[in-house]
C-alpha cells in the first residue's frame, strides 16, 4: 500500500462554496473553489440559493479539478465528500454527486466530517509548513463554528470547548452589519483594524465558565454602544470607524486567546493549531505568534487556501481514511448537525 499511488478526488459543499480537489499520496495536485457572490445582497448565506448554485457549479468544478491535476477519472482510487455539518441542501448536492460518481467508477466512497477536516488540514503535504505533533490543541474558528479540540491522533479528537451561541465569524459579521459594512464583514473589519486604535473603545468580554465561548452578548454591547453614540453624534461611525473596528477585533481576539491560555494550562499542551476561515484574520495570527514568546506555545497555521472552506482538507481526511480502509456505504446520508 505504501508504494501504491493513491489518487483521491474530494468534494466540499457544506455552505456556499463548491470545491473539488485532487490529492496524490497526501500532496495536493489541484484545489478549485467556486464562490457564490449572490449572498452579499442579503447580508448572509441564503440556504436555498446556496444549494441551487452548488447544482450549477459542481460538475464544472470537479471537471476543472481533474483537468488541473492532469488526472483522468479512471485513475481515481476513491472519492471523499463532506457529509456534515453544514446546510442540508448544500450537503445533499455534494453527497449525491460523490455517491453517484463513486458508484459509476466502482471505487470506494469516503465520508468526511467538515470540522475534523479543518483540523487535519495541517497534515497536507505542503513545503514550508510544519505538522503539529500529537497531542495538540486545535482551534477551529469560522463563520459557523468556534471550537477548541484536544487532538490525540488523526481520528481521536475531543471537543473541550465550544461556543454556546454565535460563532466568532458571526460576531465579526453581525458587528459589521451594525456598522453598515458589507457581507462578509470580517475581512473589512480586519483591514480597518490595522488603521485604528485597538484601545479606543472598551467592550466587556462575556463571562463564560470553563473553555466555552459566547459572542452574542458582545454583539449586543456593540449595538447599544453604537446606538448611544450616534444619538449624540450622527456621524460617529463614519468619524471613528477604524478605531471601532480595531476595538472590536481586539476584544474578540482577546476572548479567543484567553480561552486558549486556559486550555493550554488545563491540558498541559503547548502545541496550538488553528483552522477555519477566521484564522486568516491578521489580529488572531499576530496574537498567536506573540503567544509563542509569552506562553511558550508552538503555533501552527495552515496555508491560507486551506483555512477557508475547501476540498483539499476533505482530501487529506479521505487519504488518511483510505489508508485505514475506512469506507462509507452507498446508503450513507448527509447530516447537517454531524458531531466531531
Amino acid at each position: 500500500m505504501a508504494t501504491q499511488n493513491i489518487y483521491i478526488l474530494a468534494i466540499e459543499s457544506s455552505c456556499d462554496d463548491t470545491a473539488a480537489s485532487v490529492m496524490l499520496n497526501g500532496k495536493i495536485l489541484s484545489n478549485v473553489v467556486a464562490g457564490q457572490s449572490i449572498h452579499e445582497a442579503y447580508g448572509g448565506v441564503v440556504p436555498e440559493l446556496a444549494s441551487r448554485a452548488h447544482q450549477q457549479n459542481i460538475v464544472p468544478v470537479v471537471h476543472q479539478a481533474l483537468h488541473r491535476a492532469g488526472v483522468d477519472k479512471s485513475q481515481l482510487n476513491a472519492i471523499a465528500f463532506t457529509r456534515g455539518p453544514g446546510l442540508m441542501g448544500s450537503l445533499l448536492v455534494g453527497t449525491s454527486f460523490a455517491k453517484s460518481m463513486a458508484y459509476g467508477l466502482n471505487i470506494p466512497l469516503i465520508d468526511v466530517n467538515h470540522m475534523q477536516a479543518h483540523i487535519l488540514a495541517h497534515f497536507i503535504d505542503e513545503d514550508g509548513f510544519d505538522k503539529p505533533p500529537f497531542p495538540f490543541l486545535g482551534m477551529t474558528i469560522s463563520g459557523g463554528h468556534t471550537q477548541i479540540v484536544k487532538v490525540n491522533s488523526y481520528f481521536d479528537m475531543e471537543v473541550i470547548g465550544e461556543t454556546i451561541d454565535d460563532a466568532v465569524g458571526e460576531a465579526f459579521d453581525k458587528s459589521g452589519k451594525i456598522l453598515g459594512l458589507g457581507y462578509p464583514a470580517g475581512p473589512e473589519i480586519d483591514k480597518r483594524a490595522k488603521l485604528g486604535n485597538p484601545k479606543a473603545f472598551q467592550f466587556t468580554k462575556p463571562k463564560v465558565e470553563g473553555l466555552n465561548f459566547s459572542f452574542s452578548g458582545l454583539k449586543t454591547a456593540i449595538l447599544y454602544f453604537v446606538q448611544k453614540e450616534t444619538k449624540t453624534n450622527p456621524n460617529f461611525i463614519e468619524e471613528n470607524l477604524n478605531d471601532i473596528c480595531a476595538s472590536i477585533q481586539y476584544t474578540i481576539v482577546g476572548i479567543l486567546i484567553d480561552k486558549l491560555k486556559l486550555a493550554s494550562k488545563q491540558t498541559n499542551i503547548n502545541h496550538i493549531a488553528i483552522g477555519g476561515g477566521v484564522s486568516a484574520n491578521s489580529g488572531i495570527r499576530t496574537a498567536l505568534k506573540n503567544g509563542e514568546a509569552k506562553f511558550g506555545w508552538k503555533t501552527y497555521i495552515p496555508k491560507f487556501e486551506f483555512t477557508t472552506d475547501n476540498a483539499a482538507m476533505i482530501a487529506i481526511v479521505g487519504y488518511l481514511k483510505f489508508l485505514n480502509g475506512d469506507f462509507a456505504q452507498q446508503d450513507v446520508t448527509a447530516s447537517s448537525r454531524l458531531k466531531l
